[in-house]
């Protein structure tokens, strides 16, 4: 018995989900002694599959539940229904889960039901508000209310999940995974057709400034998405010159129409389908700024020093903005035109926040995760 592998199922679902994972089934693959098995729910698709090829990893098991205007509800049920007969017939000593999507609540409350040990990557991530981000504040926490072990990726993160009553000899400080993959995939070539969309737009050259932005949340659902796109195209035609916006816009409908009707006749804003996590990064690379409802990007955006406005009103990665690089300006179309013409042309207040002094941590969170798994008593 002594020489039987650990099983480990990884259960994922969308690309940050994957992005964050792809590291930890690296590390789980390349140690001796675990036997590693890759289910995606595919909670969402086409942005699932590159993240997919992009690290090689291929799962064992694709439930593939993607649905048109599916609502959580549905996809909450269609998850438990087709993930159930995957953890009796795989039948592993633990599951692992990343994050806070409808995907890891429904995984790891399943995995509790079953008896599973269940391993929470990215956990005590809290705003203090049920509403933002929505449903993602509640997944995480039900997630971590089952959880046998909670990779925090940092010390706030402990200090969260400690004041929750969680034994601290269960919370493994690791660093965020999302570091581990940046520094994978920051050195990859930049992909050709950001080469020339750049090249095109003048930002190689110096000619232009770039700001990215993504914005796709639900709570920013309806005037919110408005009031972020009005203050985009009053930046945009205010710098008409100088500045080049790039915005690849999710697929959502709630997205897709507000942004569409505001941002199309603006010449210097460039809305693009959703692209890959190799193309974004190199985006985000050679950007002046990033403007972000997103988590990720976010902590991305810190570990390349790029000065970044938050489009919510709290953040559950408060490690950035105590770092100095992030800033919360919400959804108020002043704030989001003021704080960006600060940075555009105050370079005291830019160089404040451009710095990489990154509080997500080293590269090294994968290693310490599967370390932590094969250090702990099955018997428990």
């Amino acid at each position: 018995m002594e020489n039987m592998p650990i099983k480990i199922l990884a259960i994922f679902g969308t690309r940050p989900e994957a992005v964050k994972m792809a590291p930890v089934v690296q590390a789980l693959q390349n140690k001796p002694g675990i036997e590693t098995v890759v289910c995606v729910t595919a909670q969402h698709r086409e942005m699932l599959d590159q993240v997919l090829s992009l690290f090689h990893i291929h799962p064992q098991i694709d439930l593939n539940l993607m649905r048109p205007n599916q609502s959580l509800a549905e996809l909450t049920a269609n998850i438990f229904h087709n993930l159930d007969p995957v953890l009796e017939q795989v039948a592993p000593d633990w599951v692992l889960v990343q994050g806070d999507t409808t995907t890891v609540m429904a995984a790891a409350l399943n995995s509790f039901y079953r008896r599973i040990h269940i391993g929470h990557v990215e956990a005590g991530l809290r705003t203090h508000d049920k509403w933002q981000p929505f449903p993602e504040e509640i997944n995480r926490k039900i997630a971590g209310v089952v959880a046998d072990l909670h990779f925090a990726p940092t010390t706030f993160s402990k200090e969260n999940l400690l004041s929750e009553g969680v034994p601290e000899n269960i919370i493994k400080v690791t660093g965020n995974t999302v570091i581990d993959a940046l520094r994978q995939i920051a050195n990859e070539p930049m992909p050709a057709e950001i080469h020339a969309l750049l090249e095109k737009k003048g930002i190689l050259s110096k000619q232009k400034r770039l700001i990215v932005m993504t914005a796709h949340r639900r709570e920013n659902f309806g005037k919110p998405i408005q009031d972020i796109c009005q203050a985009v195209k009053r930046i945009a035609m205010e710098h008409p010159d100088t500045l080049e916006i790039i915005y690849p816009v999710h697929l959502n409908p709630n997205i897709q129409q507000p942004v569409h009707a505001i941002l199309d006749s603006v010449s210097n804003v460039n809305l693009l389908e959703p692209i890959e996590y190799l193309p974004l990064i190199h985006l985000m690379k050679n950007a002046t700024l990033v403007l972000t409802d997103s988590g990720g990007i976010q902590e991305e955006a810190t570990g390349l020093g790029v000065p970044t406005l938050v489009l919510r009103e709290v953040t559950e990665r408060p490690e950035g903005v105590e770092a100095g690089v992030l800033k919360l300006v919400g959804t108020d179309q002043e704030k989001i035109v003021s704080e960006t013409n600060l940075l555009l042309s105050n370079q005291k207040y830019y160089n404040s926040m451009a710095h990489a002094a990154n509080p997500f941590g080293d590269g090294h969170a994968a290693e310490r995760i599967v370390n932590e798994i094969l250090n702990y008593p099955l018997d428990h």
